[in-house]
């Protein structure tokens, strides 16, 4: 896949990178997104969400790809060149260690998302407390953003790439990393709505950084004209791989220690100044 010289390729987070907390996008990003691509540059999203979990109003922005649920899935050109998930013995073991420790979660797979039974109430909560939803004259489950997070029966026993737990005490994180051990490999929480002591797990070695390496070849780049660009505990792999790392003015220290440079927040043209800075607009 020829490119021009000076092409780059970019791969973005979503949340808190593209777009808010109340899931708002800045006007800049679309249009940063939009030339760069039209300028002969390639964009790809590259998020902890699940394939059915992009926002369509993210989705209708226009991207050459996505590397989707934190590495396990990436496509090009709606095209699915990876797909790394669990077994059903790790699946199994996984669930078994949030039954035991009292959590709610959600697994992702290549069609959806599987939510335990208050994960839709819990994400309502989080609505009316950071993104001013009022629910007025309708139940939580009727919300369009809640909907998706309703439960859903029976549980997937494979193909899973990621789940997402959610809780608030401080020292459940710790429980779950510890009994699930070496083979998976589990994060702090990368979206605010599922607690202060929330976390992701997927298969060890299972990152986006992970699979941009596998990516990155097949659309013709090398790392060198990578530029990763997030917030969170999952863009850590990303900056690790790409050429240039951008942390986004709210991003965690993680990301922020390993970042070549920051940038301005959601809603203040952070996207867009970075792509001013390497000349992609």
């Amino acid at each position: 896949m020829p490119h021009a010289s000076d092409a780059r390729v970019v791969f973005l987070d979503v949340d808190g990178t593209i777009m808010d907390e109340a899931a708002r996008v800045a006007d800049s990003t679309i249009e940063a997104v939009r030339r760069a691509r039209a300028n002969g540059h390639v964009v790809l999203l590259a998020t902890g969400r699940a394939p059915g979990e992009v926002p369509d109003h993210v989705a209708a922005i226009g991207f050459d790809g996505a590397i989707t649920a934190g590495g396990g899935y990436a496509s090009i050109g709606g095209e699915q060149v990876l797909e790394r998930t669990m077994d059903a013995e790790h699946t199994a073991r996984m669930v078994s260690v949030f039954e035991e420790a009292g959590v709610d979660y959600y697994l992702q797979t290549d069609e959806g998302v599987y939510p335990t039974a208050h994960v839709h109430l819990l994400y309502a909560d989080y609505l009316r407390r950071y993104a001013g939803e009022t629910f007025e004259g309708i139940e939580p489950h009727e919300h369009p953003r809640v909907a998706p997070l309703v439960q859903r029966e029976p549980l997937p026993t494979e193909g899973v790439a990621k789940a997402m737990f959610m809780g608030e005490d401080l020292g459940l994180f710790a429980r779950i990393s510890e009994g699930l051990g070496p083979d998976f490999h589990v994060i702090t929480g990368t979206m605010p709505n599922l607690g202060t002591a929330s976390g992701e797990v997927s298969r060890a070695g299972v990152t986006k950084g992970a699979a941009i390496e596998v990516v990155l070849p097949l659309l013709g780049f090398d790392a060198e004209r990578a530029i990763g660009i997030g917030d969170s505990a999952n863009d850590v792999e990303m900056f690790d791989v790409c050429g240039i790392g951008i942390a986004m003015a709210d991003a965690v220290v993680e990301v922020r220690e390993r970042a070549s440079e920051f940038t301005t927040g959601v809603l203040d043209d952070g996207i867009w100044n970075a792509f001013v800075r390497h000349g992609l607009v």
